[in-house]
């Protein structure tokens, strides 16, 4: 069975695991500029390689607690979309794990919990090294609030 590559991160103590296909990079120390009036999860805006990106709180996109310490955060740099839908999105995490490989077998459905963080965004569970780990569509994820963006990157430009 074909395996796919993985990069693990952490939420609030807990892992979950994005495809690579959707990583572009993910950066440390990271200087965020806020920019007002903002719906509260995005926290501002990133220069990454010359271009200016919107930085997603993951945790409040997630419904979790928000108020982090962004110094220790990580940011998650995405390419989302195909086409005229194509777009690029920062997003936060609190720590960033391991690369692992994943085969389609391995991975369980999302039992329903009645959690506080909307399941919609996570394409099921695997049960890695004694930990579950919870496999998120970041294009689901961030691509709800795609119009917000927008809206918000127009705001910026010069």
């Amino acid at each position: 069975m074909d395996k796919e590559t993985y990069l693990t991160f952490v939420l609030e103590q807990e892992l979950y695991a994005v495809n690579v296909k959707y990583v572009l990079e993910v950066l440390e120390q990271q200087q965020i500029t806020r920019v007002p009036k903002t719906p509260e999860h995005i926290l501002g805006i990133i220069n990454f390689r010359g271009e200016i990106f919107p930085v997603i709180n993951t945790r409040i996109r997630f419904n979790m607690e928000g108020n982090i310490e962004l110094v220790k955060n990580y940011i998650i740099v995405y390419d989302l979309g195909q086409g005229e839908n194509h777009f690029s999105i920062a997003a936060t995490a609190d720590g960033v794990k391991d690369v692992i490989e994943i085969s389609q077998d391995e991975i369980r459905p999302v039992p329903e919990m009645g959690i506080s963080y909307d399941t919609r965004f996570i394409e099921g569970t695997i049960r890695y090294d004694e930990k579950f780990i919870l496999l998120i569509n970041p294009e689901k994820v961030f691509t709800l609030s795609a119009t917000e963006l927008i809206e918000q990157s127009e705001l910026i430009k010069p």
